[in-house]
């Protein structure tokens, strides 16, 4: 038996697990003995992404696709662990993308999701003051 899920529903389980990867990356960080303060620096400098939108639209949604998404964390994290099986210790690598991988998983916790051209529709639905007219 199939359970269907609104899209207000799956909506809500999106931003709930998005929320728990970034407690576990948290937690993962402070278990590291790494500064977790640093997730909080770096928070900010994955949106400089959205300065795209100074050239249009559609560069801005790109830029900002490109920066918000797993890919590149989850392809950090790849490269470190292969790195680490040729003995090689970069582990500011497996940080970054720790650091990454938080604020997506913040910004998705949050309801932001990737652009679909304005900045305030996105994948997840229209946010913003756009977000009342769509309702």
């Amino acid at each position: 038996m199939a359970v269907e899920l609104s899209h207000h529903q799956a909506y809500g389980w999106q931003r709930a697990e998005n929320a728990l990867i970034a407690v576990g990356i948290v937690l993962a960080v402070i278990a590291w003995g790494q500064p977790w303060w640093l997730l909080l620096i770096a928070f900010l400098a994955f949106d400089l992404s959205a300065l795209g939108y100074l050239a249009g639209q559609r560069v801005g949604a790109w830029c900002y696709n490109l920066v918000h998404n797993y890919a590149a964390p989850a392809a950090l994290v790849a490269g470190w662990a292969g790195l680490q099986l040729g003995d090689i210790n970069v582990d500011g690598l497996v940080l970054l993308a720790a650091c990454w991988g938080f604020h997506v998983a913040v910004d998705r916790a949050l309801g932001y999701g990737l652009k679909l051209g304005a900045f305030t529709h996105t994948h997840l639905g229209v946010i913003g003051k756009d977000r009342r007219v769509e309702t």
